[in-house]
């Protein structure tokens, strides 16, 4: 099937598949529906949760939803699977050019939609939230690919240190690349087996942003916990940033600048902008 092409309205099929990326400008959109843990979004045992309130959801939406009801309207379906290339926290924004990400609409009954005019709604109604770019046809195989794609990932990171951080050893980061352990953080304890990790982290730049602030460009590999490869989380990624520095380091912000291959080698696409810091600080 041409990437410009729609599916035949006669076609026998019942799933559709359309990929695109996604730009996240907010610190507060998960990428997937964010049910709650204790009832799970059940109709019924929701209804006396303490958690979520009755709510089912942790937050209002998700990128997911936001590009679902869309496209969900356009193909008449409420039904879709979100497949995505990784994601990020719901407090990390997704900026440069976009995490590739493909929505499998099942059983749709209109297969004549202008993507174009989708892609089009969706960023009118999120503007300063969310941002899809080149929505386009695709194929079912394309699923496996976007999620078991291996990428290392650049993101930048304002980072609060217990102390003032001389020039020389903020300037002894810049350029080298790390190998790391991690052990299972905290934070994700519950849903990810407890193994030691070896990653790689390599820090591009690194520069002070005010009164015990720091600004690093980190690049990592794929599956690196960044936020405590930063901190070092009491020990439990050595070496880390905090480790290095010689200072307690922790990372109050953290955005995806740019997803890359393997290896760490920049995508041909130029990045766009990034917004600047500040917005979650004031919250």
């Amino acid at each position: 099937m041409s990437q410009h092409a729609s599916p035949r309205a006669d076609a026998p099929r019942t799933k559709v598949f359309v990929e695109g990326r996604y730009r996240k400008l907010s610190r507060d959109l998960p990428q997937t529906v964010f049910f709650c843990p204790d009832c799970k979004g059940h109709p019924r045992r929701r209804r006396g949760c303490a958690r979520c309130e009755g709510f089912g959801k942790l937050t209002r939406d998700s990128v997911q939803e936001l590009i679902g009801w869309v496209l969900g309207a356009a193909f008449k379906t409420r039904r879709n699977k979100f497949h995505g290339a990784g994601r990020e926290d719901v407090n990390v924004r997704m900026l440069g050019h976009g995490r590739p990400f493909v929505v499998e609409l099942i059983a749709p009954k209109c297969f004549d939609v202008d993507l174009a005019a989708c892609e089009a709604e969706i960023n009118r109604r999120n503007e300063g939230r969310l941002e899809v770019l080149n929505l386009h046809w695709t194929e079912k195989t394309r699923v496996p690919v976007i999620k078991e794609e291996k990428h290392a990932k650049e993101y930048r990171a304002l980072v609060q240190t217990g102390s003032d951080v001389e020039a020389g050893r903020l300037a002894s980061l810049v350029g080298v690349r790390h190998s790391i352990v991690q052990q299972t953080p905290e934070r994700v304890a519950h849903r990810r087996a407890q193994l030691d990790r070896e990653r790689w982290i390599e820090i591009s730049a690194a520069q002070p942003a005010g009164e015990r602030l720091v600004e690093l460009v980190v690049r990592a590999q794929h599956g690196t916990y960044v936020k405590e490869a930063i901190s070092g989380e009491g020990g439990m990624t050595r070496p880390s940033v905090s480790e290095l520095l010689g200072v307690p380091c922790t990372c109050i912000e953290l955005d995806v600048l740019a997803i890359l291959g393997e290896e760490g080698q920049l995508d041909l696409a130029p990045p766009r902008p990034p917004p600047g810091f500040g917005a979650f600080l004031d919250e």
